[in-house]
């Protein structure tokens, strides 16, 4: 773990529960791509620093995950480095309670407020192209966070963040999780369909070929929207219609599951319901949802 892979001539990714790019600028600058999920985290990073004789310029924020933001305070404190988050992750990133509470819907109670979902404070600026290094492009990603981005380098590596997930990780969890249902199709089509000198995904290898892994989250998502119809038969409550899918995966019901996979099953129902696949309805003081018939 926390090993440095090379990827291209100039770019390489840190081996991490969540990968942290790391690209050479020329001369001894370096820009990370993310920071990992802490300080620890932060401080494995600048031992690869100081082993290589690097200074770390910036940090570029693809999204605001405290498992991707986590070692931006330690970081930016070690080295003076700038931090440029995409839109709305640059609020997040300014104010992680944020995260906890979006994920909650609700002032998050003390078993979200740990580093998993809550990263510590740290001053990042907002993501612009005239902030970027020379040749790097912007790749718009929405649909796993809201304004979530990966960058293409001048070398031919794309760094694509979370919008994919491993077979294997697929295979455990079944329901990752997504914001935007309808945004991370079109981005996982989009996705499916570039071609790279390399790919980096944050939560799976490295590839110089995306689409089979691509394809196989669509399926995924389509499946599990699938699977969300079947059990909206009758009419259900929100509650009832998450008990169903954890016992149907055989997941394990705990407050960081149910803020995660909660939040995840609330964007499938809005989306079936925009599509036209599900109705919602107010009975009895109860919101109940059932499938089109």
């Amino acid at each position: 773990m926390y090993e440095l892979i090379q990827a291209t001539e100039n770019c390489f990714y840190i081996q991490s529960p969540a990968k942290i790019g790391l690209v050479r600028l020329g001369g001894d600058k370096v820009c990370l791509i993310d920071s990992g999920s802490d300080k620890d985290a932060g401080r494995k990073v600048r031992q690869i620093l100081d082993a290589n004789g690097w200074k770390l310029t910036a940090i570029y924020i693809t999204h605001s995950n405290a498992d991707h933001i986590g070692g931006n305070k330690y970081l930016q404190a070690q080295t003076g480095c700038k931090i440029y988050a995409p839109g709305i992750e640059c609020d997040f990133t300014r104010h992680p309670i944020l995260e906890p509470s979006f994920l909650y819907g609700g002032y998050p109670c003390r078993e979200l407020r740990h580093k998993f979902l809550l990263a510590q404070e740290s001053d990042a600026e907002p993501l612009t192209k005239a902030a970027l290094p020379g040749g790097f492009e912007i790749i718009e990603l929405a649909g796993h966070f809201f304004d979530m981005v990966g960058y293409r380098t001048p070398d031919g590596a794309v760094y694509l963040a979370d919008c994919l997930s491993s077979r294997a990780t697929l295979d455990k969890y079944r329901i990752s999780f997504i914001y935007d249902i309808a945004a991370y199709l079109e981005t996982l089509e989009k996705v499916k369909a570039m071609t790279a000198k390399i790919f980096v995904p944050a939560h799976a290898d490295a590839t110089e070929d995306i689409a089979p892994l691509a394809q196989q989250n669509i399926d995924n998502v389509l499946a599990i929207a699938d699977k969300i119809l079947e059990i909206c038969g009758e009419p259900l409550c929100f509650e009832a219609i998450l008990k169903r899918l954890f016992d149907e995966y055989a997941l394990v019901m705990n407050f960081e599951q149910y803020a995660l996979v909660g939040s995840t099953v609330r964007s499938y129902l809005a989306w079936l319901k925009d599509t036209g696949k599900i109705n919602a309805a107010f009975e009895n003081n109860m919101l109940l949802w059932q499938r089109v018939r």
